[in-house]
């Protein structure tokens, strides 16, 4: 059985998670995952720009990190439980970017999670092939949800 937690690390309530984590499940489900965790973690500016500091050497917030627990090797843990690793998603950047981009603060949200679950996975966006393959996996997640860019 796949398995999300998602912690909210911050003061506000975020009624939204409960469509990212449908969101999420769908994007598992598409790829036809079994038994197979992660973490999903809101945190605020100050906390992920810690995060990308100490980590990537990047002295700034960003919108989503990802700690893959998968480079080369399967990480077994039990019964073959397959754990992906964490993904933080600043929620005031989400904000931030929703309004940038002109669209919701949902489709924001889950385009973040989205994407940190296929980083989760190991895809990138190093070059353009590799950011076709991504991007379009994310849209094809998002879409099936209904979740598009003018939502």
């Amino acid at each position: 059985m796949n398995k999300i937690e998602i912690f909210n690390n911050t003061n506000e309530e975020i009624k939204e998670l409960e469509t990212v984590e449908k969101v999420l499940y769908s994007a598992m489900e598409k790829e036809k995952l079994v038994d197979t965790s992660f973490n999903l973690i809101i945190v605020d500016n100050d906390y992920i720009h810690e995060l990308n500091k100490n980590y990537r050497g990047i002295d700034r917030e960003t919108d989503v990190i990802t700690f893959a627990l998968e480079d080369e090797d399967t990480l077994i843990v039990g019964d073959n439980e397959r754990i992906l690793g964490d993904i933080y998603i600043s929620i005031d950047r989400a904000r931030s970017q929703a309004v940038d981009y002109g669209h919701s603060f949902l489709r924001e949200l889950s385009f973040l999670a989205v994407h940190g679950f296929y980083h989760l996975l190991g895809y990138d966006h190093q070059t353009k092939e590799e950011e076709e393959v991504m991007f379009k996996k994310q849209e094809e997640v998002l879409e099936s949800y209904g979740i598009r860019r003018e939502s």
